[in-house]
């Protein structure tokens, strides 16, 4: 009894730390900058949504919405394709050598993307993909590789080895194999690991102010910074605008999430 009524309060607890911050930023964005001065975490004196079309107003959100989905959705296609491809050659390589093939991409996960930025850069900046969306969309690609490869090989590990053996028999090379048994079966797989992308892509702040400049290719997140000023922040239009930037992910996760359970327990049954 008393273990029952520490687990639910625990997981109330763990509810109200989460809810919290997310009422929090909601309510702000409802004041005006006098309004959350005056009160910054009460509730607002009245439902007013001037923030929301004062910020379309006065910056070019639906561009920098748009700069978002074209490097969102260019990076996750390209991850699951390349990442997809890698994962099943590692587990058709044979133990040894897809061991090795495995544990090399898994080193890669221990190398955080902060100590790679000055080569990084260095490099883009030598094939003139500097302040450039697909040049920036390439790169996030290529640093999310081992995160994409160590999810799908575990993934795909789980399959039944009899039911690649049976295609083998029937006359299926690897691709027909990768592409007409794998792939479909592993469906569920690659929809939670793209929608894990997508949200590690759609809040990355690195690397789009890494190597982007201009302010017509600037990504929602990195647009947000324009409400800080050097001595003063608008608060209420800057988490109105992280309102705006959360709104797809909570659909995302809305329409997934059976897919975020079934990834997470299938990557936690077999490694």
């Amino acid at each position: 009894m008393l273990l029952r009524l520490a687990g639910r309060l625990f997981l109330a607890a763990f509810t109200i730390a989460i809810v919290a911050p997310l009422l929090l930023v909601v309510f702000t964005s409802l004041k005006t900058t006098p309004q959350f001065y005056a009160d910054p975490v009460g509730l607002p004196p009245a439902l007013s949504f001037h923030n929301y079309t004062a910020i379309f107003e006065g910056q070019p959100m639906l561009r920098y919405f748009g700069n978002s989905v074209f490097v969102t959705v260019g990076t996750v296609l390209l991850e699951l394709l390349l990442a997809g491809m890698i994962a099943f050659a590692i587990i058709r390589s044979g133990r040894r050598t897809g061991a090795w093939m495995y544990a090399l991409f898994a080193a890669g996960l221990m190398v955080p993307s902060q100590v790679n930025m000055i080569p990084i850069y260095r490099f883009v900046k030598e094939l003139g993909w500097t302040n450039s969306l697909t040049g920036l969309m390439l790169v996030t690609a290529s640093t999310l590789l081992p995160l994409s490869v160590f999810m799908l090989a575990n993934f795909m590990r789980t399959l039944p080895k009899e039911i690649l053996e049976a295609g083998s028999i029937d006359g299926a090379g690897e691709w027909r194999l990768m592409t007409g048994i794998v792939f479909p079966l592993c469906a569920p797989y690659v929809a939670a690991t793209s929608a894990f992308l997508f949200v590690i892509v759609w809040n990355d702040l690195l690397f789009p102010m890494l190597l982007v400049s201009g302010n017509r290719k600037l990504t929602l997140p990195l647009a947000l910074l324009q409400f800080r000023g050097e001595y003063v922040t608008d608060y209420p239009m800057l988490l109105t605008g992280v309102a705006i930037v959360s709104l797809p992910m909570i659909a995302l996760f809305v329409f997934l999430q059976r897919y975020f359970i079934s990834g997470a327990l299938a990557g936690s049954l077999k490694g």
